[in-house]
């Protein structure tokens, strides 16, 4: 079997991408045009990815967006992942990582029921919480090694030897990674600990959130978050491309600033 390292650069390479589109859609921020009910967000949804799928490697889905709908946001979740092609990864952020029978039904919601490609988990509870998601080597685990948030200072930087936590987080995953489906969730807030997180993972694709409305910048995201070949940077956008227009051109506008969010990626590779 191919495995996910090998599949995201293939697509990387084909789509000539390293653009994510997060599509983390809000309900309260829809169109005006459009209902606010959970049809609507899946009518959001299909329009963005039906506008800008050749444009990207990935979408990213935080899962919160779709269990605030209630007992209509399963569906959503399944109907906006079964409308991504199969040409990119769709990503499932949901940071789960629990004891193990927990993490077994984690796992086998997200790699087995909604196909997913890939999915976000905590390390916090070990080895044993995130083993069934490890276990496919066609499904890519992305680690939370380096947060963008304000808080990440509170328990990731905190020292550990000689080390900040992160960095044993990092030297962990390596070392599980035998399947070579293992990745990091890397901040673009964090400019100078991505460029360090990058020597010490070569070899893994970085999840890059905090471009954009979170303030990091696009330049020093792409280029110390790359490997040597401009591959394994998964460089996530949310708000503003998907809420590039409030009117009735969403989906062009969406699929301009993915455009020139894409082409400023490439110039920076």
């Amino acid at each position: 079997m191919t495995s996910f390292t090998e599949r995201l650069q293939t697509i990387q390479t084909s789509q000539h991408s390293l653009l994510c589109i997060g599509l983390d859609t809000d309900i309260t921020k829809l169109p005006s045009h459009f209902p606010r009910t959970p049809e609507g967000v899946l009518e959001f949804n299909k329009q963005v990815i039906e506008a800008t799928h050749d444009l990207v490697c990935a979408y990213k889905l935080n899962l919160a967006f779709y269990e605030a709908l209630g007992q209509d946001g399963w569906r959503v979740l399944h109907e906006t992942r079964r409308r991504i092609p199969a040409s990119v990864i769709a990503i499932a952020d949901g940071k789960r990582g629990d004891i193990g029978n927990s993490s077994e039904l984690y796992a086998r919601a997200l790699v087995t029921e909604l196909q997913f490609d890939a999915s976000t988990v905590h390390p916090y509870m070990g080895r044993d919480s995130l083993e069934p998601f490890f276990r496919t080597a066609g499904h890519g685990v992305f680690v939370l090694a380096l947060t963008s948030n304000a808080g990440a200072k509170d328990l990731q930087y905190l020292k550990s030897g000689s080390k900040p936590l992160y960095e044993h987080v990092i030297s962990r995953v390596r070392h599980w990674n035998t399947n070579h489906n293992l990745g990091l969730v890397a901040g673009a807030t964090r400019p100078a600990q991505l460029k360090r997180i990058r020597a010490l993972a070569s070899g893994l694709p970085l999840l890059i959130p905090g471009v954009g409305a979170q303030g990091g910048d696009l330049k020093k995201a792409v280029q110390y978050g790359c490997d040597k070949n401009g591959l394994l940077a998964i460089i996530n956008a949310g708000r503003n491309v998907i809420y590039a227009s409030a009117g009735e051109d969403f989906a062009d506008a969406a699929r301009r600033a993915a455009t020139a969010m894409r082409e400023q990626i490439n110039k920076y590779r």
